[in-house]
């Protein structure tokens, strides 16, 4: 059990509807408040914003759960007992079970400095590895056909590419290396780089959306606007960085923001709910039934690349996988796996067929 400190007050932050997410109010000796503590200390330690929102979405539940006591002042039934409710009356998947305990132990360790061993004893919900959905080419074909636009590129590059939805839609103008036929993924899973192939049937339409991309930012600086989000601290160190046409997105957005702390005039990238239902408009006209997404193309491309003989551990490379046994699953799905095999039913020549049953 953890030590206890002294109660604190809590104060309302954010109102849905009648019901109300309270955090805990600043210290004693004006020390921060625990939601400013989490949020220096995610930044510090570079979590990404997607990271950030969701473990301070977990700790807020993991909070209210508890009728809004300090984490400080409870320990690991309690832990147990959100996660317990988690499964059993919120249904969440193994997954999202164990993202919301790495929130808590986030929580407890590195921002609360608290040093609790039973923390190591909650145990993990198992997962399960599922096998992953794959198009045909010829469905992947038919896909990228009944799409159009800025979509279908998008959706050109995660299969012609391998790259995931946000690696795709955070491309820059810079990042497109046409002489060398490559891509470069800045920050992908992980907060890893890497390099991803730049598919020859996407080459001119590439060109022509970077050429959209440079004269969309021209419109943008003669308006007195043009700026846009760049890595941790480059613009202190490049201050006319964030009006480069290098750093602008390859696929902006059609309207711009002004950012609240810079009071800037922005242009983010084109939101991935833009791609997802293209992507997903599309299965449905061609009548894939197959449960895909945006992440199938990634998926497909792995497979297929596979399937012409190139070795695992370039196709690891490709998708950015630092596990090669991630990259094994989709050996599974290779034609010449269970799918190659002939059944032993298929050699009895006599063998009746079945009869069709009556409805």
């Amino acid at each position: 059990m953890p030590g206890t400190l002294a109660a604190r007050p809590h104060r309302l932050i954010r109102q849905h509807g009648a019901s109300a997410v309270c955090e805990p109010d600043a210290a004693p000796f004006g020390a921060p408040r625990l939601i400013d503590r989490i949020r220096e200390t995610m930044r510090v330690k570079r979590y990404s914003r997607r990271t950030e929102d969701a473990y301070l979405g977990w700790i807020r539940r993991y909070f209210v759960f508890h009728s809004k006591r300090h984490p400080s002042e409870i320990g690991a039934e309690h832990v147990t007992g959100f996660l317990t409710n988690l499964a059993t009356d919120g249904r969440v998947s193994a997954s999202t079970q164990n993202q919301a305990l790495c929130a808590l132990i986030f929580l407890y360790r590195d921002v609360l400095r608290m040093e609790l061993p039973w923390l190591d004893e909650i145990a993990r919900a198992k997962t399960t590895r599922r096998l992953p959905v794959v198009l045909s080419r010829e469905e992947v074909a038919q896909v990228l056909d009944a799409m159009r636009g800025t979509p279908r590129l998008m959706a050109t590059l995660l299969y012609g590419s391998g790259l995931r939805l946000l690696e795709c839609a955070r491309l820059r103008v810079k990042d497109v290396d046409f002489a060398r036929d490559q891509i470069v993924v800045r920050c992908g899973k992980g907060d890893h780089d890497r390099m991803a192939l730049l598919p020859r049937a996407a080459r001119a339409a590439l060109r022509e959306q970077a050429a959209f991309a440079g004269a969309l930012h021209r419109e943008d600086l003669a308006r007195g606007a043009g700026w846009v989000e760049v890595p941790f601290g480059l613009d202190r160190k490049y201050p006319d960085a964030p009006r480069g046409l290098a750093w602008q997105w390859l696929f902006p957005a059609t309207r711009t923001h002004v950012h609240e702390e810079s009071g800037r005039v922005r242009r983010h990238h084109l939101h991935e709910s833009v791609l997802q239902r293209a992507v997903k408009d599309a299965l449905r006209s061609v009548g894939v039934t197959k449960n895909a997404s945006c992440h199938t193309l990634r998926h497909s491309f792995a497979t297929h690349l596979l399937e012409d003989g190139y070795d695992i551990r370039t196709v690891q490379e490709l998708l950015g996988h630092r596990d090669v046994s991630t990259t094994m699953i989709y050996t599974h799905v290779l034609g010449h796996g269970v799918s190659g095999v002939r059944s032993p039913a298929d050699r009895l020549h006599h063998l009746p067929h079945p009869e069709p049953r009556n409805q």
